[in-house]
């Protein structure tokens, strides 16, 4: 199978390994295709020596590339800053080790022009005919909110005002649901609705939030940023900071300070 063309940027065969035509032929022409079509979802197949062999338009965007003629044929650490290659080294490596699906991983990329946003994240291994692992596929959505009733809104904007309110506390399901005046299954359906994510993925989502927001205006010491953001330490605070970002809290400051 070829890869996906279009006319405004012709893509060459990748560069060529087995495994990238391996790849390639386990992949289904139609959902490579219709990967192009997601405007906020970046879309990634790469070989089992982690060469990219197919990207949609949105993915490309947020390399340091302006083409899928670039960015086919490479790695990470060609693309993107030490830090994410780092991640989304590691990541792979497990998937291919373990065989196992990776779902549901909260992380903070930046967009388009600079500006940074929650993506959730799912990686699959994929294996060809005979079983063979041959590579895996990658998504990442941009999370924005959704459209909802004035109920739903009200209930969630209470939420998330809790939480705002007292980032340290612990947010059990049930205070959770309590501070939103709801039952914790109508919770989940909510945030899952509105925010693409959990519930306890929401409250982690805001302290890494708010820590961006005083590490950018330079409010504090690491180990201060880490207490007013809701961490239990500033070790802690450094390792989920660099997970969901990845950049240490150092070095998110140095780039965006003011």
């Amino acid at each position: 199978m070829a890869p996906v063309r279009d006319n405004a940027d012709p893509l060459p065969q990748p560069a060529g390994t087995a495994t990238a035509d391996a790849l390639l032929v386990a992949l289904s022409p139609a959902m490579v295709a219709l990967m192009d079509e997601l405007p906020d979802t970046m879309f990634c197949a790469k070989d089992v020596t982690g060469r990219y062999v197919a990207v949609n338009p949105v993915f490309v965007a947020r390399t340091t590339e302006r083409s899928r003629r670039a960015v086919l044929g490479r790695r990470a650490g060609d693309l993107f800053v030490p830090q994410l290659a780092e991640r989304y080294e590691q990541q792979d490596a497990e998937v291919l080790r373990t065989g196992r699906p990776l779902r549901g991983e909260l992380e903070r990329i930046r967009r388009l022009g600079g500006t940074s946003g929650w993506f959730l994240t799912a990686k699959l291994p994929v294996h060809d005919d005979a079983g063979r692992l041959v590579g895996l596929v990658s998504v990442s959505h941009d999370l924005r909110a959704g459209a909802a009733d004035d109920e739903t809104m009200a209930s969630l904007s209470a939420l998330v005002a809790a939480v705002e309110a007292d980032l340290g506390a612990r947010w059990t399901t049930a205070r959770l649901a309590d501070a939103a005046g709801c039952t914790p299954a109508t919770l989940e359906r909510r945030v899952r609705r509105v925010y693409g994510v959990t519930p306890r993925q929401l409250v982690l989502r805001t302290r890494v939030d708010r820590a961006t927001r005083l590490l950018a205006a330079r409010e504090g010491t690491i180990a201060e940023v880490a207490a007013a953001s809701g961490f239990y330490d500033q070790p802690s605070f450094t390792r989920t900071f660099a997970r969901l970002t990845g950049e240490t809290p150092a070095q998110y400051r140095r780039r965006t300070a003011r």
